[in-house]
């Protein structure tokens, strides 16, 4: 097989995919997002591999690309950000207790945590997310495959349902510039 027709057969099921997003899930996110930020609360993203950076990116986005120049700013953190705290935690305890461990010490009432997960099934997300419900906040996962464990148990969820690794992390990103347009736009005239 030609590079052109590998090329064109992953554009394509990256544009299936997204074509088939369920709207409502992606505006229910949304709108958790914003109701986070009108009671400046906190926004906790995290995720492995190729998750990991993409909560890294959604944190920057909420926390400079929309909140620069305005005086009411997201307070969004990505607990994949610190490697001392995540080697620490994975050496001395276990790797399973990376996140829910930093959400002990930061998260408080009516704080948002977002888990990325393209499995839906990784342990230590579960149990951070399984400790951010028992706290009684709201929870969100962005999941791919068939949004495994982390789909039934997150307040909401954006499953982009495609049994593709590759092709889910595409689509986590594209959720988060897709939240971060309806944001930019949403806010486009406060200050």
């Amino acid at each position: 097989m030609e590079a052109k027709t590998q090329i064109n057969n992953y554009l394509v099921r990256v544009a299936e995919t997204t074509n088939k997003l369920n709207r409502d899930e992606i505006n229910a996110l949304a709108h958790e997002i914003y109701e986070t930020y009108k009671n400046d609360k906190n926004i906790f993203i995290f995720g492995n591999g190729g998750s990991a950076s993409t909560s890294s990116h959604l944190a920057c986005d909420l926390n400079k690309g929309i909140s620069y120049g305005k005086h009411k700013k997201f307070h969004a953190h990505s607990l994949t950000d610190n490697i001392a705290t995540i080697t620490a935690y994975s050496n001395d305890l276990s790797y399973d207790d990376v996140f829910i461990e930093q959400l002990k010490n930061f998260l408080n009432q009516g704080d948002l945590v977002i888990a990325i997960s393209g499995s839906g099934n990784s342990k230590n997300i579960i149990k951070a997310v399984e400790y951010a419900n028992s706290m009684g906040n709201r929870t969100a996962g962005l999941t791919g495959y068939d949004g495994g464990k982390l789909k039934q148990i997150a307040t909401l969820s954006v499953n982009a349902n495609v049994n593709d690794m590759e092709i889910s992390e595409d689509i986590h990103l594209i959720l988060c510039h897709t939240i971060k347009n309806v944001f930019m736009n949403l806010l486009k005239d406060e200050k």
